[in-house]
């Protein structure tokens, strides 16, 4: 399917989701600066052919203007002719479309998912175990353990997007850059959102029970 087949709608329907999601995600002081990411698929997908809806690097994502979107193909380049740049991490969503299939993927950066990437960053992963919003990754084991891929905070985009294959986990659906912020996707804006609340909950979960683990050494000396 070429771009220019794709209908007006599902343009559309794919814009309205980055928009809704943005308040949201601004709303909890998600995009400090012009930080993060969003991006939600169009039409039909193969591995060789998919476009995405992405937002435009450097805006201000706690505003809506007329230009804070363009469309891009599985290479990462504009489909349409337009003056805005994509995200300077469109290269890393691209990879994941391609290797997942999934329709939307959502990037933010938080204090807690910085600090606990830095935490467990020569580790290559977070662990986390018995904690409830495992769940939300449709693991329902009791007691469920899972690993969160860390990879490193590169300079060079395209070095990083390289590695995006070989670190994902099917039964993950996010990836971590160490000190900088998560990646999470699903097979939909509602799907995305959903795991990328759950991985910042774990995230706050493991970052505060740090802190009493140190506390409780502290007080037993």
């Amino acid at each position: 399917m070429a771009f220019a087949d794709i209908l007006l709608e599902q343009k559309q329907a794919a814009l309205d989701d980055l928009r809704g999601v943005k308040e949201l995600f601004a709303s909890r002081n998600w995009f400090p600066g012009t930080s993060g990411n969003l991006s939600v698929r169009v039409g039909d997908f193969t591995p060789e052919e998919f476009y995405f809806a992405i937002t435009a690097s450097g805006k201000d994502k706690s505003v809506h203007t007329p230009e804070d979107y363009l469309f891009v193909d599985r290479n990462g380049k504009p489909c349409e002719t337009t003056g805005l740049k994509p995200s300077a991490e469109t290269l890393i969503h691209c990879e994941i479309y391609r290797k997942t299939g999934c329709g939307a993927i959502f990037h933010v950066h938080t204090i807690d998912n910085n600090l606990v990437s830095e935490w467990y960053g020569d580790q290559g992963f977070v662990p986390a175990q018995g904690i409830e919003l495992i769940k939300a990754f449709n693991i329902w084991e009791e007691d469920a353990a899972i690993s969160i891929p860390i990879l490193p905070n590169y300079a060079d985009i395209p070095k990083i997007a390289a590695l995006v294959p070989d670190a994902l986990d099917p039964s993950v659906p996010g990836i971590l850059l160490r000190n900088h912020g998560i990646y999470a996707w699903g097979r939909n804006a509602f799907e995305a959102k959903k795991h990328l609340e759950a991985f910042e909950f774990i995230f706050e979960y493991t970052y505060r029970r740090l802190l009493l683990n140190a506390a409780g050494s502290n007080q037993a000396r």
